[in-house]
């Protein structure tokens, strides 16, 4: 394709121009086949769905009468490859290459195709609308709704849809001052996980002594499970960047980073993509709209350590040091970067600043509840239907995010625990479901915000296992630099291993309350000052699994299996040996046809696939 010429916009009456230009160039009545290019839909072999919508297109000739548009995440990765069909957003879900001619062909034609609508899996109705999809209902996608309709890699679909008219307004119409009241108006907090109030962090820096104030997009997503700023940043980087220039000019920077994981290929060639176009627009670069503003963005690459999320450490890392948190009583705000006062916030707190400016801060305040404004993105992962990214106003309970839009837990199962804000979050547990999700209302019950991870688990999850986990997450991703976090957790992690293999013993349960306790208060940055919060909500909530563990030595759900035993019920048995087949030790002896099988304790390694495989519950786990 031939690389379109740009003229450089010294004016906002140029940007104006030129929007209404793209607007009116575009027929909206013309059907638009999107396609979710997100990294989980590539995943499901979305490429060959791209691929194939194109070559049909032409082959069909239909490049007039159809437009295709590659798109960012919608949020409903749990049913990809998904295809929208524009403008009536008719919603196909698992789409495969070999269902292009037919999808193309029903477009054309204004026709369904129904075997590819979604079911609803109460009612067994299918849906046509996207909008009228459970799993969108109750959401509120004031950020991820726009990736729907735009294409990353095309600048003209953000400006068509009012992209940089915010930057504009403050540029021509508000002083920095002006902005920073803006933003403390709306009660945004930062959605990287301490949840600090954005404005004040702006006029913190704004204020602070230094000849360089530096603006840094924190992209380093490291929570297992989470990927909302990686969507973001692949589906709508134009909305991240405007949010730093604008946070830019209110603090007086003139210099930015996008730090982001090389771990994230996708979010790296976009965000690349959008700088270069966002430059060839004078949007970003010298003199921008011709305002005498100057800011530069630049991309870093990390190395894909978790500690890097957090301030201090990302600087570090950023300065081409090891990645290695220092102490607080001085704030990056004030001597960050090089010294120099620094803004830090995360893709998703950047990205709400254009909907605060363009809108205004009584309309955004308006949403969420009176300490939590806004939206939140939440990774909706683990033992849940509908997996996927979630964006719903802060104050939505969590049995409306789990059952009316996650769908509830696979098989009829029971749900047991949900953890909010990654490996450093606390486990809730089923009598809290209707509590109202928000920074304030979430810490109250050990838990917290964090960058938005949200991990289901059923009855099936052993909780004494999940905090053994986390600690052992933690304990790998630690730098080491402080005794309480790095020996802490250590040994935190040995006494939770004793417990699930049977070598628990009383006053375990206190030393690690005891343990918890010094690692909270004396730890050197928050990995470590949050690390016990999955022991301590464990124990809290689930005490009696731990002491099933150490006294009785029985784990409950059936997963330690130190504690597990599996034995041959005689009466159900029928000897029809699939268990002998499936067995990788040979553990279990065939004795012959309608005489049950005999299990060799000694030799059982407790791996469960004769108890998977037994359609008969002749195989009992105890």
């Amino acid at each position: 394709m031939a690389k379109r010429e740009t003229k450089r916009l010294s004016s906002p009456q140029e940007l104006e121009a030129l929007r209404k230009s793209i607007i009116e160039k575009r027929d909206h009545n013309k059907p638009c086949i999107t396609i979710c290019g997100g990294t989980g839909c590539l995943a499901l072999a979305a490429q060959d769905v791209i691929t194939g919508f194109r070559r049909e297109i032409q082959e069909q000739g239909l490049e007039t009468k159809v437009d295709i548009r590659i798109t960012g995440c919608p949020g409903f990765c749990e049913r990809g490859p998904l295809v929208v069909i524009k403008p009536e957003n008719i919603l196909y879900q698992q789409v495969k290459g070999e269902d292009v001619p037919e999808i193309v062909s029903a477009t054309v034609k204004g026709n369904i195709v129904d075997r590819l609508l979604y079911t609803d899996p109460n009612t067994g109705k299918k849906i046509t609308y996207e909008h009228e999809v459970p799993f969108y209902r109750k959401q509120k996608r004031l950020l991820l709704g726009d990736n729907s309709n735009i294409d990353p890699t095309e600048i003209r679909d953000y400006l068509a849809l009012g992209g940089y008219a915010a930057l504009s307004k403050v540029l021509f119409e508000m002083s920095p001052e002006q902005i920073i009241e803006e933003v403390k108006k709306s009660g945004l907090r930062g959605r990287g996980g301490g949840g600090f109030p954005t404005g004040v962090k702006w006029e913190t820096c704004r204020q602070a002594q230094g000849d360089t104030r530096y603006i840094i997009c924190n992209c380093d997503e490291g929570d297992p499970g989470a990927f909302m700023d990686r969507s973001l940043m692949e589906g709508n980087p134009h909305s991240v960047l405007e949010g730093m220039i604008i946070g830019a000019y209110a603090i007086g920077g003139h210099e930015g980073y996008i730090y982001v994981r090389n771990e994230y290929p996708l979010a790296v060639k976009n965000a690349q993509i959008a700088i270069e176009q966002t430059e060839e627009h004078g949007l970003l670069g010298k003199n921008i709209l011709g305002s005498g503003f100057d800011f530069t963005v630049r991309i870093s690459r990390g190395g894909g350590a978790f500690v890097c999320g957090e301030s201090t450490a990302l600087m570090a890392s950023l300065e081409g040091k090891v990645g290695e948190p220092r102490a607080k009583y001085v704030h990056t705000v004030e001597k960050g970067l090089w010294e120099q006062p620094t803004n830090l916030n995360n893709v998703e707190t950047w990205a709400n600043v254009p909907l605060i400016i363009k809108n205004g801060a009584d309309w955004y305040s308006k949403v969420g509840t009176e300490g939590s404004k806004g939206t939140k993105i939440f990774s909706l992962v683990g033992k849940i239907n509908n997996t996927g990214l979630v964006e719903v106003p802060m104050g939505i309970s969590l049995r409306e995010i789990i059952y009316d839009i996650g769908g509830g837990i696979p098989g009829g199962k029971k749900f047991k625990a949900v953890q909010t804000g990654g490996p450093s979050g606390g486990c809730i547990p089923e009598s809290l479901l209707d509590l109202p999700v928000d920074f304030d209302q979430l810490t109250k019950v050990g838990s917290m915000m964090g960058s938005g991870g949200m991990i289901v688990m059923d009855e099936n999850s052993c909780m004494v296992d999940i905090a053994k986990y986390f600690i052992g997450f933690l304990e790998g991703e630690s730098c080491g630099k402080c005794v309480p976090c790095r020996e802490g957790l250590k040994r935190m992690g040995q006494i939770l291993t004793d417990i699930t293999e049977g070598r628990g013993k009383e006053g375990d349960i206190e030393l690690l309350e005891r343990l918890s306790a010094a690692i909270t208060d004396s730890s050197l940055c928050a990995l470590g000052s949050t690390a016990s919060n999955p022991v301590l909500t464990t124990i809290r909530y689930f005490r009696d699994e731990y002491e099933a563990h150490i006294r009785d030595k029985r784990c409950p759900a059936g997963v330690c299996k130190e504690l597990i035993t599996y034995l041959i019920d005689e009466e159900k048995c029928p000897g029809c040996g699939l268990c002998v087949k499936a067995c990788p030790v040979e553990a279990i002896t065939f004795m012959g046809k309608k005489k049950p099988v005999v299990l060799d304790q000694e030799k059982c390694i407790k791996c469960g696939i004769c108890y998977d495989v037994c359609k008969l519950d002749a195989v009992i786990k105890k």
